[in-house]
């Protein structure tokens, strides 16, 4: 069980946190060369992609239970960032792309800031997620 609660959070993570820091990026980008006509589908992209999203900590959560490890130090270090990945995103990633396609004066450069911010998050966390230090499970 632990092997196939594992596969599918390793590929929810590749299938929906993915796309969504890739699009987050470019959003900027297209936003800073005036590319109105993309700008929607890319937010809406970014949109869908977050709540799939969700499965990422579900099935993380699932795995960490399986292994015994819900209490190791970075795991709890993950959930925290990813915790914040998540606030980031939904509370100033992807409204900052809605007030800019409502034409908002919001600078882009501050919407890749945060965008840039936020792929960190999750650089951190899959950085932990592979060398998972002081962790009993053999890593």
């Amino acid at each position: 069980m632990t092997k196939l609660l594992l596969s599918l959070h390793v590929l929810a993570a590749i299938i929906a946190i993915g796309p969504v820091t890739v699009v987050a990026s470019m959003f900027p980008a297209a936003a800073r060369r005036g590319q109105r006509d993309a700008l929607p589908l890319l937010h809406r992209i970014c949109r869908v992609y977050a709540l799939f999203g969700v499965a990422v900590p579900v099935f993380g959560l699932a795995t960490a239970s399986s292994l015994g490890v819900l209490g190791d130090t970075w795991l709890i270090t993950s959930i925290v960032l990813t915790g914040l990945a998540a606030a980031l995103l939904g509370l100033a990633v992807l409204p900052g792309q809605a007030r800019v396609i409502a034409g908002e004066d919001v600078p882009p450069s501050r919407l890749g800031m945060l965008t840039g911010v936020f792929n960190l998050l999750w650089a951190v966390v899959v950085v932990l997620m592979i060398i998972r230090p002081g962790s009993t499970t053999g890593a």
